[in-house]
């Protein structure tokens, strides 16, 4: 029997999350003031002017925090299920993904629905 923090599919989400959670909370805390190509949420849409920018960093930040508790909690499948190491790696990297094109697809979303009427 393996331990949740040798399986992949418990260390992947749980690290991920986190690093979601605290990239949010950092955006939230310190967003970046005027659009920029280094620091903050990053799309054409976006990037199109002030009010759009600093909408996006502000809705994208919350998506973060909550997208990034979501896979922290998804991560409680290690606790259970233990597939083989390559299945693990590749579903705990699915989930991962799943979230960041997730976040992507919502924020790009949001903009569209309050921005583009």
């Amino acid at each position: 029997m393996s331990y949740p923090l040798e399986n992949p599919l418990f260390v992947i989400p749980v690290t991920a999350g986190i690093i979601f959670i605290i990239a949010g909370f950092i955006m939230l805390k310190f967003p970046p003031k005027n659009i920029n190509y280094l620091y903050g949420y990053r799309t054409k849409s976006s990037m199109k002017n002030k009010e759009r920018w600093d909408f996006a960093q502000r809705y994208s930040a919350s998506q973060m925090i909550k997208l990034g508790g979501l896979l922290a909690l998804s991560s409680v499948l290690g606790f259970f299920f233990y597939p083989s190491g390559k299945t693990a790696m590749i579903v705990g990297l699915g989930l991962m993904i799943l979230m960041v094109f997730y976040l992507l697809f919502s924020v790009e979303k949001a903009l569209k629905e309050k921005f583009d009427k």
